[in-house]
């Protein structure tokens, strides 16, 4: 109990440093933070043991993934010779797996068939569906709600679904062609749907932590010294080291670019593993 308490403390001073706002910061390789144990590696997945959480990443995309230089328009040719990526920029498609608590909760579900990978490689793991007793969405785009349906059919029957409030009314005000997928999808959920306020801890000692800007509600979570971070970053070897350049997903660049600047610089300063659904993998840095 003691052990928890604590954790919910750190949780609930992390996201009021970010509120009040940081700037600049790299990133602490995973390997070299002492709260950090590799436990197992696989095709397309990972688990680490950081510090009372065991996480895995689920990378969803079949194939390797680029993210084309074209999709952010701020970073100048110069730039982007000068790094090297005139290809394109490493990536993936990630979803993440906390054990915590004898939970299984579960960070985004990805693209959905027939792309995404998500439930072969659960299935792998030997966590059926049923088996997840919590997802948490970082927002709503499609490659991250996805893999929620199959069809008509929701995917996850056992499971509470967990949101921001924010980012739920913002996207309920977009036209109804923007929103059709999250409509259909939340609708399928809705007796399961929970909507928080940022700063709420959520069940498994979860703390809500606001990073908006990609979204209007873009949410970041934080379990002990674990960050998952959602699009914070959509291209981890250009973006880091210049987190003022955007990618066009971003809604609103000027509070995407805050955002991005006050979880690196976070993440730098206190050794928290961050885990990203487009970081390069293995998700984690």
């Amino acid at each position: 109990m003691k052990r928890l308490l604590e954790r919910s403390l750190l949780g609930l001073t992390l996201c009021t440093f970010l509120c009040a706002g940081c700037s600049g910061g790299n990133k602490k390789q995973v390997a070299e933070n002492p709260d950090v144990n590799e436990m197992k590696t696989d095709d397309g997945l990972k688990t680490l043991q950081v510090g009372d959480v065991n996480v895995t990443w689920i990378q969803d995309n079949a194939e390797d993934k680029l993210m084309p230089v074209s999709l952010f328009p701020d970073a100048s040719q110069e730039l982007i010779e000068s790094l090297s990526l005139q290809a394109g920029i490493p990536s993936s498609v990630s979803v993440f797996l906390v054990e915590t608590d004898s939970l299984q909760i579960l960070f985004d579900t990805g693209l959905g068939a027939p792309a995404g990978q998500l439930q072969e490689r659960l299935k792998r793991l030997g966590i059926a569906p049923e088996d997840i007793h919590y997802l948490y969405l970082t927002h709503f785009h499609g490659d991250h709600i996805g893999g929620m349906m199959q069809g008509d059919s929701v995917v996850f029957p056992n499971a509470q679904v967990y949101a921001s409030k924010k980012e739920y009314d913002g996207w309920m005000k977009m036209p109804d062609d923007k929103k059709a997928q999250v409509v259909k999808t939340m609708d399928a959920y809705k007796d399961r749907l929970h909507l928080f306020e940022f700063g709420e801890t959520l069940p498994g000692n979860v703390i809500a932590c606001d990073a908006v800007g990609h979204t209007p509600g873009h949410t970041a979570y934080q379990v002990g010294t674990l960050l998952v971070v959602g699009d914070l970053i959509h291209g981890a070897a250009l973006q880091i080291p210049h987190p003022e350049i955007c990618a066009t997903y971003d809604m609103d660049k000027e509070a995407a670019i805050q955002s991005r600047k006050k979880y690196l610089q976070e993440v730098d300063e206190n050794q928290f593993v961050m885990a990203g659904m487009h970081l390069p993998a293995p998700g984690l840095k």
